[in-house]
């Protein structure tokens, strides 16, 4: 990438001025970095205005001097000193030149950027709907948010595991079995008591009367078995929504499995050990205080039953054990003010709390032209992801989902969602790449065969529409590496925008195939390296890159 050897050259630049005693020895931060106005460059950077008061000398002054003894950089066109001190650097076309070369022919992976990751492990936590119903669309923005980070993470170098965890011990659980058994009773035509506070889904019905269909009355003296059925039937559901918007897990975790080894048991016997434990009104409580929280926790109840966070420490214990190099859990707004109590549990355990993030996203509202929709047929509360994919496919229920800041509530209206225009993101991104596909298709119908790379005179390329596509193109790498870093997939998806925008204006302002043989030539690559550009963009949200539109 360009900006590490200019930040090699103006690191080169302080330590032959100093060498040669117009400057002391400097070590500041080099943040070599695009401007917001082309006009001032392709690059600059503050590094004389950083190193001003170390110096003890004006900024312009100390850039004056870092321009003198600047090295010789490959494609570089030109320096110039501008405002208070700023350096800004103006490349000569052929460093686009190279960027085609690399993006046409590396494939749609040629932006991974291996060294950033650099081969560690990292889990991804994500999803984890209790077991006792059917995803909704809200449950669906943690699932293509997760797997967009786990992508970002892949193409930056990290070993991604993706993980979801069953929450499948509890109240929730047992109010879960109590419907089902109630509704597996109605369907044989036997009289039920349905619990007051169980789950009125029509969805509980509906797997009630399946049951009945399988397997008759044989369930009905057997909790045992209805429990399993109607565990794996949850877990079933979620596995067949979840591959719709396609989302895959390469672990499958249960919360009841911590019980049953007795690891929860464990992490209470070592907390008890160390000192982070004390009785107080019947109960156990954790000094989360002393690694920062706000206040105490209760872990196990005064009938000895363990509360949620428990669990959750005993999990994150098993996690580090497993020996990943950071942990990302990403969790539902209803999660927030969790990141303390987390980080005191695995702190307490002794593992190190900077190796744990968690991303709380916000919700997920529902309307259909601007007008709130809350109600399901299926489920009685809630907008199921099946019922919207069924309205909208898959593509566009995940870009919605994931081009805005998990920070941000969304509003997804159905209508907006769906339509096939040009100012509907996801149509205007995927239209692009069909278009690219289609040029391609067309120079081949014409008779034209694009030649060797190696031949083909990139110089021609003078177009602004060309050169403003290709300084987008240039851009990946660097939006893959702060995306990742920051957990950031709708950068990306931003930046998508971007990159088609400019691709479009290409198409409008250029013809393709012409009669300068040169000409067509330079431009099938350029379409080439955008559109591996363009695809590689497509794989870490998670798009289909359709052909044809």
């Amino acid at each position: 990438m360009f900006p590490a050897a200019l930040r090699d050259a103006v690191a080169a630049a302080l330590a032959a001025a100093s060498a040669a005693g117009e400057l002391p020895a400097l070590a500041p931060d080099i943040v070599v970095e695009r401007p917001r106005d082309r006009s001032h460059g392709d690059w600059a950077t503050n590094v004389a205005l950083a190193a001003a008061k170390q110096a003890g000398m004006a900024p312009r002054s100390v850039a004056e001097i870092v321009v003198r003894h600047l090295p010789a950089v490959p494609h570089l066109a030109g320096v110039e000193i501008a405002g208070p001190g700023f350096v800004n650097f103006s490349l000569d076309r052929s460093w686009l030149h190279e960027v085609l070369r690399r993006a046409a022919t590396g494939g749609p992976a040629w932006a991974a950027q291996s060294d950033v990751g650099a081969g560690r492990k990292v889990l991804v936590e994500f999803v984890s709907v209790n077991p006792n119903g059917p995803m909704h669309i809200g449950h669906a923005r943690g699932a293509v948010l997760g797997d967009a980070i786990s992508n970002l993470l892949d193409h930056a170098g990290w070993i991604p595991t993706r993980e979801y965890y069953f929450n499948d011990a509890g109240d929730r659980m047992e109010k879960y079995y109590a419907s089902l058994a109630a509704r597996y009773l109605e369907a044989l035509g036997r009289p039920a008591d349905f619990p007051a506070d169980g789950y009125h889904g029509e969805y509980v019905v509906e797997w009630g009367r399946e049951l009945a269909a399988q397997v008759g009355d044989a369930y009905v003296d057997d909790g045992a078995a209805l429990r399993g059925w109607a565990l794996q039937r949850a877990i079933d559901d979620i596995k067949a929504s979840l591959a719709r918007i396609g989302v895959e897990f390469d672990v499958w975790f249960s919360e009841q499995s911590l019980h049953e080894r007795g690891d929860v048991a464990r992490i209470v016997a070592r907390l008890r050990e160390s000192g982070h434990v004390y009785e107080a009104d019947g109960a156990v409580w954790f000094r989360a205080t002393s690694f920062g929280d706000e206040k105490d926790r209760v872990l196990l109840k005064s009938d000895g039953t363990a509360t949620y966070i428990t669990p959750d420490i005993a999990y994150h214990d098993d996690k580090f054990e497993r020996g990943f190099d950071l942990l990302i859990d990403v969790w539902g707004a209803d999660h927030h003010g969790y990141q303390a109590r987390e980080k005191a549990g695995v702190a307490a355990l002794g593992h190190d709390p900077d190796r744990l993030e968690l991303i709380i996203m916000q919700n997920v509202n529902v309307a259909r032209g601007g007008q709130p929709v809350r109600m399901s047929t299926r489920s009685g509360d809630l907008i199921t992801l099946d019922e919207v994919l069924d309205e909208v496919g898959a593509d566009a229920a995940r870009y919605q989902l994931v081009s805005v800041s998990p920070d941000t509530t969304i509003t997804f209206d159905l209508e907006l969602v769906k339509r096939r225009t040009m100012d509907n993101p996801v149509y205007y991104l995927q239209y692009a790449h069909a278009r690219m596909c289609s040029l391609a298709a067309f120079a081949a119908a014409e008779g034209v065969v694009r030649q060797p790379l190696a031949g083909v005179d990139l110089a021609v390329l003078e177009h602004p529409a060309e050169l403003d596509l290709l300084r987008e193109v240039d851009r990946l790498p660097e939006e893959i590496a702060v995306a990742a870093a920051r957990r950031a997939p709708h950068r990306l998806a931003t930046y998508g925008q971007e990159l088609a925008t400019a691709f479009h204006k290409f198409y409008a302002d250029c013809r393709i195939v012409t009669d300068d043989l040169d000409v067509t030539q330079a431009r099938l690559w350029l379409v080439e390296a955008a559109r591996n550009t363009l695809v590689q963009v497509l794989e870490i949200l998670g798009l289909s890159a359709p052909e044809s539109m």
